[in-house]
Formats: structure tokens, C-alpha cells, sequence
């Protein structure tokens, strides 16, 4: 297993991985020392979260291996349908996997993702609107649907 360190916009980002695929991105809520090299099989991540902050990437493409139990991954895999730019509460979600009484147990597995971004936890919401629960805090929650629909405002003249 390799990783890496990079700067982010919401603090320095730890990615980990291999040949296989990588299996976690993570903040980090201390300064630590930032990686001089990208291991090969991280370079693709590490350049793909760099075009997402600067708004050049809605979507990530390189290989993913979490790890998780059976119910996690499904929870994770319907994460990844929710588009860029989008939100779904934690009760549509539930309804998705196919059990709305599930919420709870929904919820636990988002929360547990343990690939930052790239699958889009942070687009879960309650059902009121209300920005709920976030392992990185409600404010890098805020920022990241901030970032992938920002409100564009419209000159009169």
C-alpha cells in the first residue's frame, strides 16, 4: 500500500492505494509534511482531485478498491449515481437500496466512506435540505457543494 500527501483547499488530503486501485482519501485536520513524490499508482487520483478544486473535473475515473462489507459497498456504489452538482437526502437514498427503514444503517455506512470525494458523501443530505452529519465536518460539507454548484449570478447590464 502506498500514499501520498497533497494540499487541498480544505486542508491536506492523505491518498492511499495500490495496483488495485486506491482505497482511501482522507482529511487530515493537522498539518503534516506534504509528499515531494506521487507513487505511480497514485498519480492519476492525485491529478484528477487536483482538476476537481480547480473546477476542471466533475467526475472521477480511476480505479477504486474500498474496503467495506457487502452492505457498505452497495451504499457507496449508489453514492456514485448521485451526479455532480446534486444532492439526495439520506431517506431517497434509502428508498434507492431498496429500504426506507434502513436510514440508520444507510447513514452509518455513508459516514464510513472512506473514499473523500470521490464518492460523493458529501451530496447527502437531509430530507428538510438541511446539510446533516459529515466526517470531515459541516463546513467542508458546505464548501464542496458550494464548489460543485455555486450560485451563478446573472448580470442585468
Amino acid at each position: 500500500m502506498e500514499s501520498v500527501i497533497i494540499k487541498t483547499p480544505l486542508s491536506f488530503t492523505e491518498v492511499k492505494g495500490d495496483a488495485d486501485g486506491v482505497s482511501k482519501i482522507h482529511v487530515l485536520d493537522e498539518s503534516v509534511e506534504l509528499s515531494t513524490i506521487i507513487p505511480n499508482d497514485l498519480i492519476e487520483a492525485v491529478n484528477q482531485l487536483e482538476e476537481y478544486f480547480i473546477g476542471k473535473r466533475t467526475e472521477f475515473t480511476f480505479k477504486l478498491n474500498p474496503k467495506g462489507t457487502e452492505f457498505q459497498k452497495k451504499v457507496w456504489q449508489e453514492l456514485l449515481q448521485i451526479p455532480y452538482g446534486k444532492t439526495c437526502s439520506y431517506l431517497e437514498l434509502s428508498k434507492k437500496l431498496g429500504n426506507a427503514k434502513a436510514i440508520r444503517a444507510v447513514a452509518s455506512a455513508n459516514g464510513k466512506n472512506p473514499l473523500w470525494i470521490v464518492v460523493p458523501c458529501h451530496r447527502v443530505i437531509g430530507t428538510d435540505g438541511s446539510l446533516k452529519g459529515y466526517a470531515g465536518g459541516l463546513w467542508r460539507k458546505k464548501w464542496l457543494l458550494e464548489h460543485e454548484n455555486p450560485i451563478k449570478q446573472e448580470s442585468l447590464f
